[in-house]
């Protein structure tokens, strides 16, 4: 893939050159500090990534971002920031992933699975009902291409938990010593092994009886997860995602196709911690998605349809102000004042109770105009 770095510090351009070169699989074609300069080599050379800084002081990484999609549509975008308050809006650029930094090796790796599972996902989501599929929204499930949903019988929580996490760094290696800290970290070394590898034998056997195209291999002092030709339904999804035009009357419909798909946070019913980052990074997602198809009802004035994602929002992101403002101006709009104090006393509520915090200015100007 060739990648292009841009960051007006010298020391941060360096130091994530380094990160890359000892990555291997990126041909590094171009480092900036002036992002006009990247604009103009940008017009006679094609590029497939693009680490952008998102603090410059010429101009922001997120203008620079806009621009570069618009000479290259195809270009993938990682912005870099020391600020995580940015995570909405370069997820709303429809941006791969946001590093922070200091950027650390691993978090590093992640982006860059992230841009080969891209490159190979040629999946469209209209294959979504046809194919087998292996679940992780929601919960860990097999649907079948008659699209039967099967649960899997493990013996124990313990396969189930590491079958998931092996899944989640799928078409990676992790180091037996990484799987005993997270799997078994009350055990002496040598009894923790052993559960490993009694394990591993009952993941192996899971898989064999449900015939599926799954390999747990052994290389490299670790395990690792390959696929074989089996779909996941997070990266159909994010796929999906990706790929769809943008938001329109024209689309809404393939737009609300895409947010049914999303049945779920991912992994949510079982609660593991190591997946928290990666479920709120699909979680922002489909918000991100989400509020777009609400400003386009809002658009064509079709409050039902907007009033029911909102309500959808409310119940995902209970302390997320926008799903409580944008229902208060709705009822505000057909002169149900009732309803107006009714959300705004619920957003109250629910953020001094859970958060210690009252709402907004903003919202909380708007509302005593109106009352």
């Amino acid at each position: 893939m060739r990648v292009i770095i841009v960051d007006d510090e010298r020391l941060a351009l360096q130091s994530m050159k380094k990160h890359l070169h000892e990555l291997g699989s990126f041909d590094i074609v171009g480092i900036f500090q002036d992002p006009q300069e990247v604009l103009d080599w940008m017009q006679r050379d094609r590029v497939d990534v693009a680490f952008l800084d998102i603090e410059m002081p010429e101009m922001s990484g997120m203008v620079l971002a806009e621009r570069l999609m618009e000479i290259h549509p195809s270009i993938e975008i990682v912005f870099v920031t020391a600020y995580s308050h940015y995570a909405i809006d370069a997820f709303e650029i429809n941006a791969l992933d946001y590093l922070m930094k200091p950027v650390q090796r691993v978090r590093l790796e992640k982006t860059m699975r992230r841009l080969r599972e891209r490159s190979e996902a040629e999946v469209e989501v209209k294959k979504l009902g046809s194919q087998a599929m292996l679940g992780c929204l929601l919960n860990l499930h097999y649907r079948t291409a008659a699209q039967e949903i099967q649960t899997f019988g493990w013996r124990t929580t313990k396969a189930q938990e590491l079958f998931a996490f092996l899944l989640h760094h799928r078409g990676h290696t992790v180091h037996k010593e990484t799987i005993l800290e997270w799997m078994w970290p009350e055990f002496e070394i040598e009894k923790s092994t052993a559960h490993l590898y009694t394990t591993i034998y009952q993941i192996r056997r899971v898989i064999k009886q449900m015939g599926l195209d799954i390999q747990v291999k052994y290389k490299d002092e670790g395990y690792c997860f390959e696929r074989g030709s089996l779909l996941i339904d997070v990266d159909v999804w994010e796929q999906g995602i990706r790929s769809a035009p943008p938001v329109s009357p024209e689309t809404l419909e393939q737009q609300h196709d895409l947010l049914d798909l999303y049945r779920g946070d991912y992994l949510s019913d079982h609660r593991y911690i190591w997946a928290e980052s990666e479920r709120e990074r699909l979680r922002m997602m489909w918000f991100v998605h989400a509020k777009q198809v609400i400003d386009c009802h809002m658009q064509l004035e079709q409050y039902t349809e907007a009033v029911q994602l909102l309500q959808q929002l409310q119940e995902r992101y209970p302390y997320v102000e926008d799903s409580y403002f944008g229902m208060m101006k709705i009822h505000a709009m057909h002169g149900n004042l009732g309803e107006v104090k009714r959300q705004y006393e619920r957003l109250t509520l629910t953020l001094q109770q859970e958060l210690g915090v009252e709402p907004s200015e903003a919202i909380h100007a708007w509302y005593t105009e109106r009352m």
